[in-house]
């Protein structure tokens, strides 16, 4: 029986990227899947087929490898015969989704929002991604949604899709919103202080000026 991701689990940045990869190679370099600590590094940090290039520590990846864990999101392995530890996506146990499905979700989560166009021709590598638009609705009809559509950007002539695998809707709320709202929790206080203030002058007798004599 297949669980489920739950919806508004905050992923971090290299918790995406890892489960991107794992999805990837699992696909394109199926004889060294599972991956080790090392291979899983290298893959984070590759300057091909990602966006962004980063340049992760093996500490910042144990860190996530730990993250995915404790969420149920990912497994260590170690067979018998081998001395490393391998990690290993339970993505396919998790969800009800197809091949095709899986491998534009790992286009996704390694390299953003992209068009259909793009997701076609950069699904060539893992295998026949299907037809798209349709794989596409259906990550985006899945529960909790997988996918979804952005709309189309200035001069673009495709829509934009993005994976929402994880994403905290705390951290998609506007800065700006959130920094006017600290403005004002901050004028609040400010004026709370101002009114303490001014019955402390009052109780004892004295007028606000005087205490700059």
């Amino acid at each position: 029986m297949r669980g489920s991701i739950p919806a508004g689990m905050a992923l971090g940045d290299i918790e995406v990227r890892i489960l991107g990869c794992l999805i990837e190679k699992e696909r394109t370099t199926p004889d060294y899947y599972p991956l080790s600590t090392n291979a899983l590094v290298l893959a984070c940090n590759q300057k091909s087929n990602r966006e962004p290039v980063t340049s992760y520590s093996e500490r910042a990846v144990n860190e996530a490898l730990q993250s995915l864990r404790d969420k149920g999101l990912l497994a260590t392995v170690r067979a018998d015969h081998e001395r490393a530890f391998k990690h290993r996506h339970r993505l396919q146990e998790l969800l009800t989704i197809d091949q095709a499905g899986l491998a534009l979700l790992a286009l996704l989560l390694l390299r953003g929002p992209q068009t259909p166009g793009e997701l076609r021709s950069r699904a060539e590598r893992y295998a026949a991604p299907g037809e798209v638009a349709a794989t596409l609705q259906r990550l985006a009809e899945h529960r909790p949604p997988l996918a979804k559509n952005l709309g189309r950007g200035p001069g673009q002539s495709q829509d934009r899709w993005t994976h929402t695998l994880g994403q905290d809707e705390e951290k998609q709320k506007p800065r700006v919103r959130q920094s006017l709202s600290e403005l004002e929790a901050l004028r609040e206080e400010v004026e709370s202080l101002r009114a303490l203030v001014e019955r402390l002058y009052a109780h004892l007798g004295l007028a606000a000026n005087d205490a700059t004599r």
